[in-house]
């Protein structure tokens, strides 16, 4: 996630040369082979291309907004992680003999809260363990991608181990999806903890109900995660804009036309300055706009723009250290350039 209000003003510039550029270079194009050599059978009426235009921005806003409401509720169920790691180590320092504070109920809920911490970890990591940006990332984003491995944290070894056990540890891991055998692994835990009488059976209820909540939103995320954006959507915002793009300078010359033929040869190349701005202008505000909603489509991914997992995860761990009465506590997530993971 973008941190600061404001995008820098070198990314810009490197992403509007990137989508604008293109545009510009056919823009160029189309003048000199009309102007020059004299294709006059570019020059196409320009109102059908503003109609199209106008249909590829409605169809690209839709596009958009749909991106944008997968990044949204990928937030909110984070959120809803959040709120429920909070009623999990509530519950577990008020229910788990309540009153005693000897070293055995301290062990027996950090082993539970430590659990807990060790699933909202395994969580993020399984998220992000297959990322389309692992297929044929772009220069820029495979740059970012090295540059920021260590601070992504997605090694499964360092950041689940120190939550669990040994014997735990090895266990989960052999699991397909260990962090639903990690929630079965509490329960079981509750289970015993009221067959020795240190949880009463309407608490154990209570905290199972945590437990459910946890397993919603962990198949909430499976569900957007294993779910991909439309291709259909996807793929025709892309297709339609790229055509739009192509024809926007051929609709130019139909506004610029008059003046280059009656213009002096050595003169027409003043034209072609309006021309191909106007023409670059259109390109690079199309061009990004459907970037956009590929930047959101996918909120558990490993982009600039999704879910900072990391960070959610280090602010449970926070609250949850200190409701256990830790006073080692971690630091916030740091950024990178601007970018929350």
């Amino acid at each position: 996630m973008l941190k600061n209000r404001r995008l820098n003003r070198r990314s810009v510039i490197f992403f509007g040369l990137f989508a604008s550029l293109p545009g510009a270079a056919w823009a160029v194009l189309v003048f000199v082979l009309y102007a020059y050599a004299g294709f006059h059978f570019l020059r196409i009426p320009f109102l059908p291309i503003a109609t199209i235009g106008t249909a590829v921005a409605f169809y690209v806003g839709f596009k958009n907004n749909a991106a944008y409401e997968r990044f949204w509720e990928g937030r909110k169920i984070w959120g809803g992680v959040v709120n429920s790691s909070r009623k999990w180590a509530n519950a577990v320092m008020s229910y788990v003999d309540p009153g005693d504070a000897t070293p055995a109920t301290h062990a027996t809920q950090k082993e539970l809260i430590y659990r807990h911490m060790a699933w909202i970890n395994a969580l993020r990591v399984q998220l992000r363990k297959s990322s389309r940006f692992f297929d044929k990332p772009a220069r820029g984003t495979k740059m970012r991608l090295d540059r920021d491995a260590e601070i992504m944290r997605n090694d499964w070894e360092k950041e689940i181990s120190k939550f669990l056990d040994k014997t735990e540890f090895d266990s989960v891991s052999e699991n397909v999806n260990p962090a639903t055998h990690m929630v079965v692994k509490q329960g079981t835990r509750l289970a015993e903890l009221v067959h020795e009488g240190r949880v009463d059976m309407f608490r154990q209820l209570e905290m199972m109900g945590v437990l459910n909540e946890l397993y919603d939103l962990q198949g909430k995320c499976e569900r957007i995660k294993n779910t991909p954006f439309p291709r259909m959507y996807a793929e025709y915002s892309r297709i339609f804009t790229r055509v739009f793009v192509f024809l926007v300078p051929l609709g130019m010359l139909d506004v610029f036309a008059d003046q280059i033929d009656i213009a002096m040869e050595w003169q027409a190349w003043i034209l072609a300055v309006p021309m191909v701005a106007a023409s670059t202008l259109v390109a690079w505000v199309f061009r990004t706009m459907e970037g956009i909603g590929d930047a959101s489509e996918d909120p558990f991914e490993r982009s600039m723009n999704d879910v900072p997992m990391n960070a959610l995860c280090i602010a449970i761990e926070r609250d949850l250290r200190q409701i256990l009465g830790e006073t080692e506590i971690p630091g916030p997530e740091p950024t990178s350039n601007g970018v929350l993971y």
